[in-house]
């Protein structure tokens, strides 16, 4: 609906239309901002519709916010789903993908005066600053610092509603140096004081040891079923727990931020009425919790626009429409597993994990019975000798892969999230021993979260795509795949399930 070029004029009128019905397909995709109040809101609010010429209409809040409206306080902006526009012609287009992959990500917040940030990153995309901030103007009309202002705002303005974190932290986990910066951002932008912006309900004595609540948007349709099944099928005990009857999931993270570790839990449970994640994260973990809700969005795929990716996949496999790729909450521990799962069944896959977990990982108390262990550092697993790796049933070849993942990470040369290079990523990996296409593929659906992803080589697609007993498979496979720019993950994750089938190459991971 919305286009991401500011040439590309935006369709008022079905914007309009969709703010009246409420359609949660639309969360995230706009914001409509109303002149007769300063306010902007999500097309899922529900306060009286305002008339059509009081509307205003922005892609990004950003953008709202640099025209000088501040957001509603009652549907929340900060939960919306975040926008995404994909690409893999349009230069502009992947620059400003990757530039907002980068700037959505908290790890990478920090205050700078002078716009340092902005030059980091645009040395890290390979271009000028100049250069950077221009296209970013002429696709979003705001430029990278101003985009990354309005993110750390609205971070710091759903901790202020959800806790009672006290306003110091929240300055601090929100990207701000000083308690001072982040106030006077805040009433320039908001012209409110943080502390006005405290609920009722964020002041209150919490359920001791029960974690910090907070809700996540995400637009319909979701198959939840099939997402917390594929979770089910490969959770390692202790580590990770699934209750499909309540829709909820649960899992132990460990953190490094600022030369520092935060270990702790999580559990996520679905809303599917409200098009929402309930979260509850431990004490342990607030300090860093911007980063955990970046994490858990990214593993649960909660900025997918199912409009878009079903306009090319639909046709293809139209009883996919629901069906999300599944992330990780630790890209280094579904690099492992991915290793682990190379050729085995997903029983055979999990039995490993849970042995290597057993032997290397740390214990943890959390409240929850499922929830007791740690997946192991990759600092743990870097000095793992052979003979400990074999004794749990690991063939030499992936021995190698794990020990050569492990030193990559724990030297932080290798970075296996969604902000990471994808195609520097994939060479790294490819040029590691064990570590082939269809792995290095699989990491980058999952852990890189590459819409685009597709292991030509593997056997179940050829299966699906009816390849099988061609001379050559993945070359034909690869060529039909073309047709699903630039969402093969997603058609992927579809040719898995209308086989109703698993990769036997690596999809036990």
């Amino acid at each position: 609906m919305a286009a991401m070029n500011r040439s590309d004029r935006i369709d008022e009128d079905a914007c309009y239309r969709a703010l009246c019905s409420h359609d949660a397909r639309f969360d995230g995709q706009f914001f409509t901002a109303v002149t007769s109040t300063g306010i902007y809101c999500r097309p899922v609010c529900r306060v009286r519709t305002p008339r059509r010429e009081n509307c205003r209409f922005f892609t990004h809040a950003a953008q709202a916010e640099q025209a000088g409206f501040r957001p509603c306080l009652r549907c929340r902006p900060e939960l919306a789903p975040r926008e995404r526009h994909w690409s893999t012609e349009d230069a502009s287009t992947i620059l400003v993908q990757q530039a907002t992959l980068w700037l959505d990500d908290p790890q990478h917040w920090q205050d700078d005066d002078g716009g340092a940030m902005g030059e980091r990153l645009a040395a890290r995309l390979g271009v000028s600053d100049r250069h950077l901030r221009r296209v970013f103007e002429e696709r979003l009309g705001v430029s990278p610092l101003q985009y990354l202002l309005t993110r750390k705002l609205l971070t710091a303005k759903q901790l202020l509603a959800d806790t009672d974190l006290p306003v110091t932290q929240i300055a601090q986990a929100s990207g701000f140096a000083s308690v001072r910066r982040f106030n006077a951002a805040f009433l320039e932008h908001y012209r409110l004081n943080p502390t006005q912006l405290r609920r009722e309900t964020a002041t209150r004595a919490r359920d001791a040891g029960q974690g910090t609540p907070v809700r996540l948007g995400y637009r319909p349709p979701y198959d939840v079923a099939a997402t917390l099944g594929f979770f089910r099928q490969r959770l390692i005990d202790g580590v990770a727990f699934v209750d499909e009857q309540g829709l909820r999931l649960g899992q132990t993270l460990r953190m490094e931020l600022g030369g520092r570790t935060h270990k702790g839990w999580l559990v996520a449970g679905f809303d599917e009425a409200r098009c929402q994640l309930e979260l509850r994260v431990s004490d342990d973990l607030r300090e860093v919790l911007p980063q955990v809700i970046h994490r858990l969005r990214a593993a649960l795929d909660l900025d997918a626009d199912p409009t878009a990716i079903n306009a090319v996949l639909h046709g293809a496999f139209p009883a996919g429409d629901g069906l999300r790729v599944p992330g990780a909450l630790d890209g280094f521990e579904l690099a492992v597993r991915a290793v682990l799962g190379q050729q085995i069944t997903v029983a055979a896959a999990r039995t490993l994990a849970q042995r290597l977990v057993n032997r290397f990982g740390e214990p943890i108390e959390t409240p929850h019975a499922g929830l007791s262990r740690l997946f192991p550092r990759p600092a743990a697993l870097a000095q793992a000798e052979g003979d400990g790796l074999g004794e749990l049933g690991i063939v030499r070849q992936r021995q190698a892969a794990i020990v050569a993942l492990a030193r990559g990470v724990a030297e932080q040369g290798l970075v296996l999230n969604g902000s990471a290079d994808v195609p520097a990523t994939l060479t790294a990996l490819k040029a590691m021993p064990g570590i082939g296409d269809w792995t290095a593929q699989y990491i980058a659906m999952r852990a890189l979260r590459w819409p685009d992803a597709f292991p030509a080589g593997d056997v179940a697609l050829h299966k699906v795509m009816g390849v099988r007993e061609s001379k050559h498979p993945a070359r034909e496979a690869e060529a039909a795949s073309l047709a699903w720019k630039p969402w093969r993950s997603y058609a992927v994750v579809r040719a898995w399930s209308a086989g109703n089938v698993v990769s036997s190459t690596g999809a036990s991971a």
